[in-house]
């Protein structure tokens, strides 16, 4: 089962005991803590180490950010700290980020403010006025930027649990959201149909037995059901079988040579992975011009499309 990977970022020799302990909080909530002095990023001999660092970010869910006083490794490509820079990368992906300042340094930062024209100014807390200019600049992003101080890691874990549990809160009231913006799109998609069908009973069409079969083919059910079953992220539209072919080759489906014993029953194989993806359908749902038949919602059997995943089998008896 897929897990959150949590990105913990942070000077390590100051703060590797907080590390440890986020490390084992993170593990105890069922998620994956991703920390270089764990192994847990692949090093290759191509870029830079750091470079590594930054890549890894682009693979994780949640980076949590800890400054400390420490302004630690320099970087090679900014002039920034490395876990500067790590957290600059998050942000330019658009990663969820929780920034925690140790409440020493955070204080110390709102005398920096007023006192950051003067390059004579010594700091207690920070050993790199960088720290406070990082700050500074964390502070002035417009969004994603939430800052917390904190003294121990039970600060920061308690902060995290909550705020943890308030995404899968919002996580779950979005499923349910998501049903029912479904559920009113089915409306509004059934009363875009009775409107067209008013206009044509008001415009006095009533022995155009073709304009009724369009409107009822522009909202025809073998559309919705293979827009579903595909996973089609926008409106699908056919009218005939040649166009209902075409569709399944665009997603990657070819023609399968499996003798089936049903003459009007048709499959198409698409492999993706390790999964094969057997779509079947009857071909009577065409008519002897090829034309897509009208079917009302009531008269439609999901039957005459369906859908059978499988494992791909190994051929090869070796």
């Amino acid at each position: 089962m897929a897990k959150p990977r949590i990105f913990v970022s942070s000077t390590y020799y100051d703060l590797r005991h907080i590390r440890s302990d986020i490390e084992r909080f993170i593990k105890e909530q069922g998620y994956e803590p991703v920390l270089n002095e764990q192994g847990n990023i692949p090093y290759g001999k191509d870029d830079k180490l750091e470079d590594y660092c930054y890549k890894e970010i682009n693979n994780v869910d949640i980076l949590v950010s800890i400054i400390g006083g420490r302004y630690g490794s320099e970087s090679k490509n900014e002039n920034n700290s490395v876990s500067q820079m790590e957290l600059k990368t998050a942000y330019e992906l658009n990663k969820q980020v929780y920034i925690f300042i140790e409440k020493s340094v955070y204080n110390e930062y709102h005398f920096y403010l007023n006192n950051k024209e003067n390059d004579t100014t010594k700091y207690t807390y920070a050993d790199n006025v960088k720290i406070h200019q990082f700050i500074e600049f964390v502070e002035s992003l417009p969004n994603n930027n939430t800052i917390h101080g904190f003294e121990t890691s039970s600060d920061i874990s308690s902060f995290l649990k909550e705020q943890w549990a308030g995404l899968f809160q919002r996580f779950l009231q979005d499923q349910t959201r998501n049903k029912e913006i479904n559920i009113i799109r089915g409306i509004e998609n059934t009363a875009k149909t009775l409107n067209q069908l008013v206009t044509f009973l008001t415009e006095e069409k009533r022995g155009s037995e073709n304009a009724i079969n369009e409107i009822l083919l522009s909202n025809h059910p073998a559309m919705e059901q293979i827009k579903e079953m595909l996973k089609i992220p926008y409106r699908v539209f056919f009218i005939n079988k040649e166009e209902f072919l075409d569709l399944l080759k665009a997603r990657g489906y070819r023609e399968s040579n499996t003798n089936l014993p049903f003459d009007d029953i048709q499959v198409w194989v698409m492999e993706k992975g390790d999964t094969r993806y057997e779509l079947s359908y009857n071909d009577e749902i065409f008519n002897s011009d090829n034309k897509l038949k009208v079917y009302t919602k009531e008269e439609w059997n999901p039957n005459f499309i369906r859908l059978n995943l499988s494992p791909v089998v190994d051929d090869l008896p070796f």
